[in-house]
Formats: C-alpha cells, structure tokens, sequence
C-alpha cells in the first residue's frame, strides 16, 4: 500500500503531538513552522526542544520552514494559533489544491471577524475539504501514547467517516460529527472558562464553588451554541462537555494556570511574557463577548472574565459580581 502524506501546519506542542501520531500511524508527515532554526534543530535531534522537550519524534517526521508540497498531501492538518490562522493560510491558499481535507485543530475565534476557524478556511481556502478536530486532549498525553477520544467534525458525515482512521491510532479515537459549529463552539468558550476557574482556584475558594463555576459555564456554552445553531448531543460530547472538565481540572491546560497565576495576584503582562506558547482564551475572550452581545446570548462568566483580563476588575471583584447577580431558575 502506497504510504500516505500528511501536512502539520504548526509546531507547538499540541501539532508537534499530532506529527507524532500520524508518523506512529504510518504517514510520512511534513511538519511546517516559520521557523528555519527550529525546524533543522528537530530535525538534527529528533525532539522539539521548545515546547516538547524530552519527547524523541518519529523518523517519519521531516521538519521545514519551507512552503510544503500541498500537491503531494493526502490531507492537511492547520495548528496555527486562531489569531494567525488567516494570515497564513493566505500564504498557502495559491498552492492548496481543490478538495484538499484541511483539518482544523486551533481553538478560538478570530477577534477581527468574529469568524470561527471554519469560516476563516471557508473564505481563505474555499475549495478545500473543511473538518474541525477538537476535544480533551493534552498534547503530551497524546505524545506518549495514553489513551485519548476527540470528535472529528466535518459538513460531509461520509468523508468524516473516511478520514477517521487516518489520524485514529491504538490509543487515540476520533468520533466523527457533522456539527462543526458545536466543535468550535466548546473548544472556544471552553478556554475562557478555564481561565475563570483558574482564578477561582487561585484564590482558594474551594472545590464546591469550582465544580459549580464549570456546571455555570456548560450552561453559557449551551446557550451560544443554541443560538448558533449548535447541535446539544455536540455539546454534550467530547469536544463540549469533555473539553470543559479536562482544561477546567488540570494546571496542564495553559488558560488553567493562567487563571489560577491571576487569582493569585500576578498581572497578565508578566504571565503571558513568560511563556512561549499561545494561550487561547487570552484573545479569545473579547471575541467571544462581542460575539454574544451580536447573538443577544447572556455570558456572565465569559464576560467577567473579559472585563479581569481587560484590567477593568480584578479577579476578586469579578467572583464578588458573580455571587451578587440575582437568583433565578437553573434551567434559566
């Protein structure tokens, strides 16, 4: 059987996790950042020193900072951080042939636009297969094998169907959809709540309230993804309901610890300087508010959270609103 290619936009930990992955399934994998110096560093060492140390890749990866051979892929997968995606997909769009499957795997909406990561793709790349892969999954977990379960969301149930076992591997188990609205939606909101219970944890206000802040929060993803047209089993499933109680749970999830460094007194400017990978929710909670105030959807957490990371409150005040808003009907 003729081997198939794969393309990684992307070599944070989470693309670099997925490179490795696909390589393990037997796919030759082209792994693609801007960066040259990285890129001949995996290569010579067979390990992503920046955001995966420790981690020894497949031989079946090849690292670049080159544009890759569209042409020769099989099928694509975008790890390009949300805010970036468009840029540079632009990039590529000239040399992406028609029905390519482009699997997009970054989580967010883009703050100019207010566009979902498939809308982006679908105005950038229009001819391209579009899919959606999300749900909990640490990318070291995935690196070492441990078992892992996710939703592959693509328009064409079928062709989700199919590329399916691609990127399935002994440990790693991708359910297909056809909701990529509901994947996007959970894997947006997802980060900012993790953020809000990050600064709950923070600022030691126990387990009671941060169970209740995540129960809160899946309402306010409800309520989005029911305006946008989100399918409630989606939500219900791996890339919603999971997303949130994995990244909601551990200091893994970097919009977790985030949160968890605000409620104890740090400011954003020096948590963000000090690392050198995205954190999602970071710009994804303007976005999100401006998308809710367009879709008429109430996000009093998501909104809190916007106004802790704007400097308009502290994390404090933000929990002392929250507990103050008046009483109402839990299904409400």
């Amino acid at each position: 059987m003729t081997q198939s290619h794969a393309i990684v936009l992307g070599a944070g930990s989470w693309g670099t996790a997925l490179a490795q992955l696909l390589a393990s399934n037997g796919h030759a994998v082209t792994l693609w950042m801007r960066d040259a110096t990285q890129a001949a560093g995996i290569n010579a060492t067979r390990e992503n020193a920046q955001y995966l140390p420790d981690a020894a890749l497949h031989d079946g990866i090849i690292a670049t900072a080159a544009a890759p051979d569209f042409s020769s892929a099989n099928f694509c997968l975008s790890v390009i951080p949300a805010q970036h995606t468009r840029a540079q997909l632009e990039k590529f769009a000239h040399i992406i042939p028609d029905g390519l499957p482009i699997i997009l795997c970054s989580k967010g909406i883009e703050i100019s636009t207010l566009d979902f990561m498939n809308e982006v793709l679908s105005e950038v790349v229009p001819n391209a297969a579009r899919f959606v892969l999300s749900g909990p999954s640490f990318a070291r977990d995935v690196v070492k094998g441990l078992p892992t379960a996710v939703t592959l969301a693509g328009d064409d149930l079928d062709a989700a169907n199919r590329l399916a076992p691609l990127i399935q591997g002994p440990a790693f188990r991708p359910y297909t959809t056809d909701d990529m609205i509901g994947a996007e939606v959970g894997g947006a909101v997802k980060n900012v709540l993790a953020i809000a219970c990050g600064m709950l944890l923070g600022m030691g206000l126990g387990q009671s309230a941060h169970a209740a802040l995540i129960a809160r929060g899946f309402a306010e993803m409800n309520r989005l993804g029911a305006a946008l047209g989100a399918q409630a089993e989606t939500l219900s499933g791996l890339c919603g309901l999971g997303d949130l109680v994995l990244t909601c749970s551990s200091t893994q999830s970097r919009n977790m610890s985030c949160g968890m460094r605000l409620g104890k007194g740090e400011s954003l400017d020096a948590i963000l300087s000090s690392r050198n990978s995205v954190t999602e929710g970071v710009a994804t909670a303007p976005a999100l508010v401006k998308l809710a105030e367009k879709e008429g959807v109430d996000l009093p957490i998501c909104i809190a959270v916007n106004r802790v990371l704007s400097g308009e409150i502290t994390p404090g005040g933000a929990m002392a609103e929250l507990l103050s808003r008046p009483l109402k009907r839990e299904a409400d």
